[in-house]
């Protein structure tokens, strides 16, 4: 009698343990499409006592987990954000900035417009009188100017565009975060009751996925099953709001905290005073914003704070060489549009005294729009000294361009040479900030192809398998059967025996 009770319970247990199984296979194939699911794994043990098989038991559920795996495909996750984010704001620069390519014919660059202008002070010496080759000048200058002031402006608008995407990205981690440390609560309550916590982990894997597009992180499993966050440079990033008023704990506003802000040229991270200084990110009142590197949100910080505003300066740089060697020949040919005079120099100081957002103000000067004939001492006089002084020396050399200390802040430089003819300066400007573009573009495409491998490495090691996952459930379906017979002849055995004894 016992001996039958006890093959009773054993194939009980393995059909409750077939069926747990089969559960377990079924949710990985409903899944088998979803992104950033791990794929479940069944706990079945053998049970002993007292040195004699006693069954199965079942769970709690495992996830075919790889930690070193998944840290590095999240880290190449917040590599391409990020280059993807920087690609994408600086192609709309790279549209303004005409072609590169000599075999284009007009090619509207910084450079080719500058050459026109050359090349109408020198059709302008053969006829000084001609009113036609006199307004050519202006209107060539006037071409250039606005090249400039186009430029200046599309810098100054991906800033802004990285600004506002700075405070989304925050909003968005917040979120992600306390998330995390939702699903972890609910993960550590389960684990101390010994229950199943598989799928919580899974839903906390996927937002871990999510978050690592934002910034370049690490995750750690403690033993109880909490997540610890770190950014890329160790900082912690907390995901338990012991404050929250709501009951999952789920915020935009903590741990991290940042406001939105109107950007412009004399704006800039970290800024000299106040009045200058862009938002930086906090963490429990810590600026922790060097802290937040990699993926949409580091992309936008390095964006606003590095990359446009070395453009920016390249750009002063070259606005202020430009009018000052004009000036320098005794052709004041461009001026500031608010003071109408050429500032000052200072590399810190904001326009019109200063280089700090030139470009955006940079125009021709008042006196030759109004009178071209300006330009060879007017109406009434063809003096060429200034237009033949321009072409033999002014393109050629003349006051250098500023290539350091500029910027709000004083820390910008322009990366190259000031010292060079004007076409010179203007082409090195050029291609300097098209190798930065190219550089977005091209490490966009590198990264993304490691990111396709980490992620089919990923998916091989603790993807779902549909094929392993249904010859799983043919086995565990003949496994069921064998049991249901074991249950089925141990039932008949214990009718004979009930009859036996009733007889």
């Amino acid at each position: 009698m016992l001996d039958l009770s006890a093959s009773l319970a054993i194939a009980t247990s393995g059909l409750r343990a077939t069926e747990y199984a089969m559960g377990v296979a079924s949710q990985n194939i409903a899944n088998a499409g979803t992104t950033g699911y791990t794929e479940e794994v069944a706990n079945v043990r053998s049970l002993d006592v007292e040195g004699q098989g006693g069954g199965v038991a079942s769970g709690p559920t495992g996830l075919a987990s790889d930690m070193a795996l998944s840290n590095a495909a999240n880290t190449q996750n917040a590599v391409v954000a990020s280059w993807s984010v920087q690609s994408n704001a600086l192609s709309a620069i790279a549209s303004l900035q005409g072609s590169t390519d000599a075999s284009s014919g007009s090619s509207a660059t910084l450079s080719d417009e500058l050459g026109n202008i050359q090349g109408a002070l020198i059709s302008l010496t053969s006829t000084p009188s001609s009113t036609t080759a006199q307004a050519t000048v202006v209107s060539d200058a006037q071409t250039l100017v606005t090249s400039i002031q186009t430029l200046a402006s599309a810098y100054q608008q991906q800033r802004q565009n990285a600004q506002d995407a700075v405070v989304s990205s925050v909003n968005t981690i917040n979120t992600d975060l306390t998330t995390i440390g939702s699903l972890s609560q609910k993960i550590m309550l389960l684990n101390a009751q010994g229950e199943d916590s598989a799928d919580f982990e899974n839903q906390r894997d996927t937002i871990v996925s999510q978050l690592s597009s934002q910034l370049s992180l690490t995750t750690q499993i403690t033993s109880n099953g909490d997540m610890i966050v770190r950014t890329a440079n160790g900082t912690v990033l907390p995901t338990h709001d012991t404050n929250a008023v709501s009951t999952d704990g789920v915020s935009n506003s903590w741990p991290l905290s940042t406001s939105s802000a109107t950007v412009d040229v004399t704006k800039a991270y970290p800024g000299t005073s106040s009045s200058s200084a862009l938002p930086g990110i906090y963490l429990n009142g810590r600026d922790v914003t060097s802290s937040l590197t990699g993926g949409i949100l580091g992309a936008n910080i390095v964006l606003r704070d590095s990359t446009l505003p070395t453009m920016q300066a390249q750009l002063d740089s070259f606005s202020y060489s430009l009018a000052t060697r004009f000036q320098s020949q005794g052709l004041p040919l461009f001026v500031s549009s608010t003071s109408g005079v050429i500032p000052s120099g200072n590399p810190t100081a904001t326009a019109p005294d200063g280089l700090v957002g030139f470009a955006q103000n940079i125009s021709v000067s008042g006196s030759y729009t109004s009178d071209p004939s300006e330009i060879v001492g007017g109406s009434s006089a063809d003096d060429l000294t200034a237009v033949q002084n321009m072409l033999s020396t002014g393109f050629a050399s003349g006051p250098s361009a500023p290539s350091s200390g500029l910027g709000v802040n004083g820390t910008l430089s322009t990366g190259y040479d000031g010292s060079v003819g004007l076409v010179s300066l203007a082409t090195t400007l050029t291609a300097r900030q098209a190798e930065v573009i190219d550089t977005a573009s091209s490490n966009l495409t590198t990264s993304q192809s490691a990111q396709t491998v980490l992620q089919t490495k990923l998916n091989s090691a603790t993807g779902v398998s549909v094929d392993n996952e249904m010859s799983n459930i043919v086995a565990l379906q003949n496994a069921y059967a064998a049991n249901a017979k074991v249950v089925a002849a141990v039932q008949s055995m214990f009718n004979d025996l009930l009859s036996a004894i009733g007889a």
